[in-house]
């Protein structure tokens, strides 16, 4: 399974939601598409599951325009629409139907799908009763019902309360043993726990394409994390002319102060703070967090 997307834009009246967006996706992969609200996620992977069409570009799947290959697309909506009064069992044999999936095979696998996604036992309960956590688990089941070789996940989790979203989190990382997953979230802790690899998106364009790994260990350089009393601010002036000191943020009374060399630094900068009567809360090494790099990536490109 090898997913290709080759230039794609999409503009919608005065505003380009997505703009000369490329990525490749190989079989096996778990990537998330991450990116804040408004980034163009959506509408990305809408045409990914050929539901819009890009005014520009291509998307492939297998070397195959992606609509002559819907068959081997699952697509799971951020918002799943249910018919409330159907039992789960009839939902995912309606569903089934439009697929094209015959009555005997829909009968043999739906309780097997069931059971895969944690609904065992409720076949026969109408989705009008199920918490928001067990419709997205019926609405996964729905994807699966085909045996699709690639899914599409638009913002799994983030409308679920904690209970639903950890449920809907532990099945996804069942399903990526065994099919390949592209999933968008502005969450970044869920996007860390699952996938390997993330894409950046914002304003419609593409601004990162690596793993979780590799974005770490480049933003993992010689910074102390320090936090003052807010009295001691006069002293971050001082200490920006240190010819040590290679670059301070700033929030509030915290610090990340980036330094020359941390072994060798990390006491000449505690020790100038002490000689100016600094008020230390905190004092130490730290690197960037992924929300960090994250909120940089998004509001500094």
């Amino acid at each position: 399974m090898k997913l290709e997307i080759r230039n794609v834009k999409k503009t919608f009246k005065n505003k380009t939601a997505v703009d000369s967006f490329s990525m490749e996706l190989q079989s096996g992969e778990c990537v998330g598409l991450i990116g804040p609200n408004g980034a163009g996620k959506s509408t990305l992977i809408k045409m990914i599951a050929d539901i819009i069409n890009p005014d520009t570009g291509e998307i492939l799947l297998n070397g195959k325009r992606i609509s002559s290959m819907k068959k081997e697309i699952g697509y799971l909506p951020q918002y799943p629409n249910f018919f409330n009064w159907m039992t789960a069992k009839e939902t995912l044999m309606f569903m089934g139907k439009l697929s094209g999936l015959s009555k005997n095979g829909l009968n043999t696998s739906i309780p097997n799908i069931l059971k895969k996604v944690g609904l065992s036992g409720e076949e026969d309960s109408k989705v009008g009763t199920f918490s928001g956590g067990m419709k997205q688990r019926l609405g996964i089941a729905q994807t699966l019902l085909h045996k699709p070789s690639l899914i599409i996940m638009d913002e799994p989790v983030s409308a679920l309360d904690p209970i639903g979203r950890r449920e809907v989190l532990n099945l996804i990382q069942e399903i990526k043993k065994e099919t390949t997953i592209l999933l968008s979230t502005h969450i970044l802790g869920d996007a860390q726990e699952i996938c390997e690899r993330f894409i950046v998106i914002k304003n419609g364009l593409k601004i990162e394409d690596t793993s979780i790994i590799e974005l770490l260990q480049r933003n993992s350089d010689n910074k102390l994390n320090i936090e003052i009393t807010q009295k001691d601010q006069k002293w971050i002036g001082t200490i920006e002319e240190l010819p040590y000191v290679k670059g301070i943020e700033v929030i509030g009374n915290q610090l990340k102060v980036k330094v020359e060399n941390l072994e060798n630094n990390k006491n000449l900068l505690l020790g100038h703070a002490l000689k100016h009567d600094v008020d230390i809360v905190k004092f130490e090494v730290g690197n960037d967090t992924l929300e960090d790099i994250f909120l940089k990536l998004v509001v500094e490109k």
